[in-house]
């Protein structure tokens, strides 16, 4: 894959994100091939320090999100760093950060003054909240997102208790958003020779999210119902037990119930009126995932997967993080890589959700330690030696 051309080689990324969200915003676009700068203070992202690590600021949370760029330390707090940034900006495509709207305008780096100074660039604001509303310029994350956007209202609603989706969501769904949207005003701009402002805000971004299905009966005006889809609330829509463990399966169209019965032995439910069409079923979903609980718990995990296979029913086990690992599916696809770290040593990742033209996207620069591309990007940039002597002077934390 490593001579094969990625699909944004040559595209330059101004990383200014720290935390997940941005991050992980921008290693989508590094593994498909654009040239990611981060750009990080002297004290460095914070995650380099959130989870198991061999070396200082090369944590395991960092890792996860950091591959496929280069890192160079900037004090934007200083002249001589600023105006660096100001040279990094007349040579990229991008610019993207996720610094609260009010600071990076203190800053002097504001969609104004970038797309002056650049008006081919594509500037993209990852934010909490959109710029314009109540909420807009406050700190955000997942948690709190989660709690605003209706995920944990979700729990209330199945189990009359607010909860936490035990990943962070909100972060990496917005951060899948994010890149898409880069991409799409990159897109524009090939068209028209001009450049955009894109803001992409958690708040929202989750809201839709949230209520693409749940938004249900209120879709309409006056409202049919209200709102929450019930299958997905159902409180017995759950993993359900087996004779030796856990299964997740969804019958959902009326040949997969009809198949269902059949194979289960069931076909006393086959043409009960509550169960023949999903208009019913939806009424019914309580009493329809009730009775399918009970008849899984006469075979073991084993035994249904195969029932359910033959009677062409989507289906799995339920798996342990551990347990990802050993996955029988992810084994035979190579889907975990091995490589070597040039200061991490062996690492193992797993690989993301594409495959172009059957190969995987390739790590072409492993996760930057702090600062360690700092002299060759700005020389790249054009930046006098005394300057960057002077820019050097910010010796990393680490």
């Amino acid at each position: 894959m490593s001579s094969v051309k990625l699909p944004l080689e040559g595209v330059r990324v101004l990383d200014l994100t720290t935390v997940v969200m941005g991050p992980y915003t921008t290693q989508v676009l590094g593994d498909f091939g654009a040239d990611v700068i981060k750009i990080e203070e002297p004290q460095g992202d914070m995650t380099r320090v959130i989870g198991p690590s061999k070396n200082p600021g090369m944590s395991s949370l960092f890792l996860g999100s950091n591959r496929n760029k280069r890192s160079v330390v900037l004090n934007l707090k200083r002249k001589t760093d600023k105006d660096a940034l100001w040279k990094l900006i007349d040579t990229a495509h991008m610019f993207v950060h996720n610094i609260r709207p009010q600071k990076i305008k203190a800053l002097g780096f504001d969609p104004d003054n970038v797309l002056k100074r650049n008006p081919k660039i594509i500037y993209g604001g990852l934010h909490g909240y959109r710029e314009d509303g109540p909420y807009g310029g406050s700190p955000a994350y997942d948690d709190v997102i989660q709690g605003q956007s209706g995920i944990a209202g979700t729990f209330i609603a199945r189990d009359k208790n607010p909860n936490l989706v035990p990943t962070i969501i909100a972060d990496k769904s917005v951060g899948i958003m994010a890149s898409n949207g880069l991409l799409a005003a990159y897109i524009q701009q090939l068209r028209t020779g001009k450049g955009s402002y894109l803001e992409v805000s958690m708040f929202e971004g989750m809201v839709g999210y949230v209520l693409l299905e749940h938004q249900y009966g209120n879709t309409f005006i006056p409202s049919m119902g209200g709102e929450g889809y019930p299958r997905a609330l159902s409180p017995q829509r759950k993993p359900h037990k087996t004779k030796d463990g856990y299964i997740c399966m969804l019958a959902y169209t009326d040949k997969q119930w009809k198949n269902f019965w059949q194979f289960a032995d069931s076909n006393m439910f086959k043409n009960d009126k509550r169960f023949r069409t999903n208009a019913n079923r939806a009424k019914n979903i309580d009493a329809l995932y009730t009775i399918v609980a009970e008849i899984l718990l006469n075979k073991t995990t084993s035994d249904w997967l195969q029932i359910l296979n033959k009677a062409e029913i989507p289906s799995g086990a339920v798996n342990t993080l551990n347990d990802l690992n050993k996955d029988p599916h992810l084994v035979a696809t190579d889907f975990f890589r091995n490589f070597n770290h040039p200061t991490e040593g062996p690492m193992r990742i797993p690989d993301t959700a594409f495959q172009l033209n059957k190969n995987s996207l390739p790590i072409r620069h492993p996760q930057p330690r702090l600062g360690e591309h700092s002299k060759e990007i700005l020389r790249e940039a054009g930046i006098e030696k005394h300057d960057i002597d002077k820019i050097l002077k910010n010796k990393p934390t680490y």
